[in-house]
């Protein structure tokens, strides 16, 4: 099972936002129960062309509408980007991220607590993870 987290940057510190997101961690989760194991298979840069990967804003609300065709599109190159992921672990994703994930059958799943490290994010989140 692969799960996709997005991250500031290699630190692998949560980004929040996942539409605006500098880039996805992707796991490889191995094993069951307590035994599970999350390996790193790669850091994937957010394809998004829209955005300003040198200063992405976590807390960011856009003012655009959200239905405009290129902005739509945007948000389905990070599905393509993310295809062979089986889940996607966010704090905020906007419809548009949602529909794209749903397009390409990665499973959102919602973590509230506080801005952690991927792994840590994960284990809190695991059991949740089919």
């Amino acid at each position: 099972m692969k799960v996709a987290v997005p991250v500031k940057d290699n630190t692998m510190q949560f980004f929040g936002n996942a539409g605006h997101t500098p880039f996805f961690a992707v796991f490889t989760i191995k094993g069951a129960g307590m035994f599970r194991a999350f390996e790193l298979e790669a850091l994937r840069k957010n394809p998004r062309s829209d955005l300003d990967h040198e200063h992405p804003e976590e807390e960011h609300e856009c003012h655009h509408d959200h239905d405009d065709k290129a902005h739509v599109n945007e948000h389905f190159k990070m599905g393509k980007t993310l295809e062979d992921c089986d889940f996607i672990v966010v704090k905020r994703a906007c419809k548009n991220t949602a529909a794209a994930m749903a397009e390409y059958g990665v499973h959102i799943k919602k973590y509230s607590g506080d801005p952690a490290k991927a792994e840590a994010v994960l284990r809190s989140v695991s059991a949740q993870l089919g």
